[in-house]
């Protein structure tokens, strides 16, 4: 009897919760998304989903958007911002931070001197090039991502840097605080 490519192999559905579905969906949004929508990608029931839904909106990970006759759904993206730059500082050393960013601008540098370019946008233009094999062209492409990856990750690092001093400052703070409360 021949193995289907799926046996031993559990799709998210069977992994996760209905609840950690919907929050994997709803969290991951780039548009403003309707509760039938949510629930229909996480494959839960609609009350379920809604249910849920106001959870998060309560918590301050969601927004609740109304338009005409329709409630919508987004992710609070400034709360997801600072979770990530609080997440930088927390895992990283100043010097790591300062490392990772070095190391991205030498990627650029190498890209801007190889495809003889300033910006990705630039390099996004010269697709159009005719003269490209298609190699070149997913070469091209695959850089495009990676850089763009990097600048975003370039300015999440930045923004860590600069709040770095205030996070550690807080920390102490916050520190100082309990060990005073449990003396």
């Amino acid at each position: 009897m021949s193995e289907s490519p799926r046996d031993g192999v559990q799709s998210w559905e069977e992994s996760m919760s209905a609840r950690e579905r919907i929050r994997s969906v709803a969290e991951t949004l780039r548009e403003p998304r309707s509760v039938n929508w949510i629930s229909n990608q996480a494959d839960t029931a609609w009350s379920t989903t809604n249910e849920e839904l106001q959870d998060l909106v309560e918590q301050g990970r969601l927004r609740r958007v109304e338009t005409d006759n329709t409630t919508l759904y987004q992710p609070d993206y400034t709360r997801m911002l600072f979770e990530e730059i609080r997440t930088l500082i927390e895992e990283n050393s100043r010097e790591e931070l300062r490392s990772e960013l070095a190391a991205i601008t030498d990627e650029i540098e190498a890209w801007q001197e190889t495809y003889g370019v300033e910006t990705w946008e630039e390099l996004e233009q010269s697709l159009a090039d005719g003269d490209l094999s298609s190699t070149e062209i997913r070469e091209r492409r695959d850089v495009l991502a990676f850089w763009q990856e990097n600048e975003e990750d370039r300015r999440l690092i930045r923004h860590a840097l600069a709040l770095y001093s205030d996070v550690e400052s807080a920390r102490e703070q916050h520190t100082d605080l309990a060990e005073g409360a449990t003396s």
